[in-house]
């Protein structure tokens, strides 16, 4: 039986950005598949009574210095993006939209690196065109994908069945049925995955 884990990711999230770039090798080191299931984080927030360490001053200066150590680790360019909070809505929908196409990897990759490797601003939806654009996927067919109602109630079932099983932020990560959260926490991930 071929081992999985769950990965739970919203683009706006800096520590969901790092668990992205170090989950795929975790999972290749132990012959896992990723269960990729986008979610909105800002509806896991309400939903919990959870809210973005980047609203606590001094917890966001702590953080952004602790993120630079975690991509300093990982090998990883991390840049904070100025346009930060940047309403995910269209964004994670497009996740839901591609995810069952060949692009959904190319799409991933690019929103990430986007938002947090090269960031623009992702709540003008001409940079989203113009990164779309750089993916070989037209405007046009991305507003139309985002617009369908199957592609609305996935994100809206992803998210609310993320709070029913306990998420209450993202990372968040299941393997076996637990949950696991915080990319600074992905040791525990893999230990999960061994035999």
């Amino acid at each position: 039986m071929t081992k999985s884990v769950e990965f739970l990711f919203d683009f706006g999230s800096p520590t969901t950005f790092l668990a992205y770039k170090q989950l795929p090798k975790i999972a290749a080191r132990h012959g896992a598949r990723i269960t990729w299931t986008p979610i909105l984080l800002g509806a896991v927030f309400k939903a919990t009574g959870n809210s973005s360490p980047a609203m606590i001053p001094s917890k966001a200066r702590y953080m952004g210095a602790d993120l630079q150590r975690f991509a300093k680790r990982y090998g990883v360019v991390l840049n904070m993006n100025a346009h930060f909070p940047v309403n995910t809505l269209p964004l994670m929908r497009g996740a839901v939209a591609y995810q069952q196409t060949p692009l959904f990897d190319i799409y991933v990759n690019a929103m990430f690196d986007a938002m947090w490797s090269h960031p623009r601003n992702l709540n003008d939806p001409g940079e989203i065109a113009h990164v779309l654009r750089d993916i070989g996927v037209k405007a046009e067919d991305f507003m139309a994908r985002i617009d369908r109602p199957d592609v609305k109630e996935r994100l809206k079932a992803n998210t609310e069945g993320a709070v029913a099983r306990g998420v209450f932020g993202a990372p968040s990560f299941f393997v076996n049925g637990e949950l696991f959260f915080g990319q600074d926490r992905m040791d525990f991930v893999e230990e999960a995955l061994l035999p």
